[in-house]
């Protein structure tokens, strides 16, 4: 549902900030109709034989590298911990994408399971402790910039032990760009306590119904946090970007990656007042930035449906679906919006109660 944009001069010259707010909030929403549909699924890569064992990252590559085609044309990648990730195309609509996935994730498994494998599509990892082990310079800094930050435990955790199922939806037209964000937050409380099903961490209960959003609750607010929802979402997602610490300055000439160790914001690292990696920052360098911030709803061009727990069958395909409907469609857009109203804030209180609290039990 994104373009790649090409390399050009523009991209590799230092930003001015007006320039950067422009870039951020002019690629943020792209305007059209409503209807298609993208998934993206994760899951935790199991060694049958060893469950309680990380499957090694040669391993992982060897047998990804070595994957037909996909039926329903979904690209494979790898999270840190080694989670699994199948991100399907833009389909039609739910059903179609609901089915594209499932083909692919078909084959998948069983490509998988020739070599004792298996995927659990759940929230967090219910048994090992959280461990990175894929090599990518990104990861590694990525884990020792929030080691520095103060978020050492929920960073590795986010990274290497969780799993969630992301859908992705047109932003709409202009017009209604503002309800239209506002309610995909909105529902997120009440959707993060029907789909939660990560009780289980480490070996033990947690206490939470979704471990996964309680790991993402104690994460950098500035880099993780929801949107205020107000009447620019793409003014706002420029700001809050621009606000955001940077997390890591890549090298322009290679794969390498240097974390940041302090808290540094974008826009100060543009107007030269925390000058980082002894260069100004570029369009390109912006781009990679916005793929390190998190928030519960990510606008990109098209709106990402981010709050999710990963859930096996049949709940994925059916979380998929509400999610959908209750953004896509005006009718049960509006009854939504008025029935979440009152718990619009209860992030906390979904992941740790799910449907046990009365409230949000009632509006699901």
């Amino acid at each position: 549902m994104g373009l790649v944009a090409p390399v050009t001069e523009e991209r590799t010259a230092a930003l001015d900030l007006d320039t950067a707010v422009a870039h951020v909030a002019g690629a943020a929403l792209r305007p059209g109709p409503v209807g298609a549909v993208g998934l993206e699924l994760e899951a935790h890569l199991v060694d049958l034989g060893a469950p309680a064992a990380r499957v090694p990252w040669p391993r992982i590559t060897g047998l990804v590298d070595a994957l037909p085609a996909l039926p329903g044309g979904s690209r494979v990648t790898l999270e840190p911990g080694g989670q699994v990730e199948l991100s399907a195309p833009p389909c039609p609509d739910a059903a179609a994408a609901v089915a594209a996935l499932r083909a692919d994730r078909e084959v998948l498994a069983a490509a998988l399971a020739g070599d004792r494998l298996g995927l659990a599509p759940v929230g967090v990892d219910p048994l090992r402790l959280p461990a990175r082990v894929s090599p990518a310079a990104r990861y590694a800094a990525m884990e020792e910039h929030f080691a520095a930050v103060g978020c050492a435990e929920a960073g590795k955790a986010m990274m290497t032990g969780t799993a969630a199922l992301q859908v992705n939806l047109e932003a709409g037209p202009c017009a209604g760009w503002s309800e239209r964000v506002s309610l995909a937050h909105q529902l997120g409380p009440t959707l993060v306590a029907v789909a939660g099903c990560s009780p289980l961490a480490a070996g033990r209960p947690t206490g939470w119904a979704s471990q996964r959003q309680r790991v993402w609750s104690d994460l950098d607010q500035a880099r993780c946090g929801p949107l205020l929802g107000g009447a620019d979402p793409a003014g706002e997602w420029a700001v809050y970007a621009l606000a955001a610490p940077v997390m890591l300055v890549r090298d322009p000439g290679g794969d390498g990656a240097v974390p940041v160790r302090d808290r540094v914001r974008f826009a100060d690292w543009v107007t030269g007042a925390a000058p980082l990696g002894d260069r100004r920052p570029t369009a390109t360098d912006l781009d990679y930035h916005l793929t390190t911030l998190f928030p519960p709803v990510r606008p990109r061009g098209y709106l990402e449906i981010r709050y999710l727990d990963a859930a096996p069958e049949p709940w994925w395909p059916a979380l998929a679906a509400v999610t959908t409907v209750l953004l896509d469609d005006p009718v049960a857009a509006g009854l939504a919006a008025a029935a979440t109203a009152p718990v619009a804030g209860a992030w906390d209180r979904a992941a740790r109660d799910g449907l046990a609290d009365p409230a949000l039990h009632a509006r699901s």
